[in-house]
């Protein structure tokens, strides 16, 4: 006996009573419910629906899906840490490389050439910070927009939103390079430490490009081809 598209429904509805928010948890769960009723069924099949759910639930024990969620929530969240990992290693294949090491060269020509290169350093890196700050309200705003709409929260996006906001705590360290910037007395270290700086200017210019606008693109398809609903859910 198969369940029905309502009864699929009614577990959907069943795990987020019960507090899993994340919809691609609540899918995993609701397979292995479906699974465990309709084995249930074939043995004792004058159960009902809610008699087969409320018994595959007590097995679960006292705290519900909480210790299922966990385990399965850092089973997924590892999964979708190596994708993101996948992505940026596709990013950083050797013409990437040689791409970001030219960048660099070229920025150390522009501070080099800078008579201002202590104001340059800090426009640019006020720059990205102003760019991290501007993509990480823009997220928060999206998802609070979903919450109110009660569309279906994902936890592949929440971990990219997490990266964004590791991406904001990263940059702010940038000040302790400008200090050891200020106490740079002879030519040849001032090179070093542009070079240095130019290269973590570039660094960072790239890894934020790739958290902001590569990697969510990615993120859309990969929910899309596991989860059909999200593609309709964006429609």
């Amino acid at each position: 006996m198969k369940l029905t598209s309502e009864q699929i429904n009614q577990l959907y509805l069943f795990t987020r009573q019960h507090y899993v928010e994340y919809y691609d948890l609540q899918t995993e769960l609701v397979d292995h419910l479906a699974n465990a009723i309709e084995t249930e069924w074939q043995q004792n099949p004058k159960l009902t629906f809610d008699e087969v759910l409320n018994k595959e639930f007590k097995k679960f024990g006292v705290f519900g899906f909480m210790d299922v969620v966990e385990n399965r929530q850092a089973a997924l969240g590892k999964k979708y840490n190596s994708l993101v990992w996948e992505h940026f290693k596709e990013y950083f294949g050797i013409p990437k490389i040689v791409l970001t090491l030219a960048m660099t060269f070229i920025l150390f020509i522009i501070l080099k050439a800078s008579s201002y290169q202590e104001w340059t350093i800090i426009g640019l890196y006020l720059s990205l910070f102003g760019f991290t700050i501007y993509e990480m309200i823009k997220s928060q705003r999206l998802r609070n927009k979903k919450k109110k709409s009660e569309q279906k929260r994902w936890l592949f996006e929440e971990i990219i939103n997490q990266y964004g906001a590791f991406s904001g705590a990263i940059l702010l360290p940038f000040n302790v390079l400008l200090q050891i910037f200020n106490h740079i007395d002879t030519e040849v270290t001032n090179d070093y430490f542009l070079l240095a700086i130019s290269f973590v200017l570039v660094l960072l210019s790239v890894t934020l490009f790739i958290i902001f606008k590569i990697i969510p693109p990615k993120t859309q398809i990969y929910l899309e081809q596991t989860y059909p609903e999200y593609k309709y859910e964006k429609l």
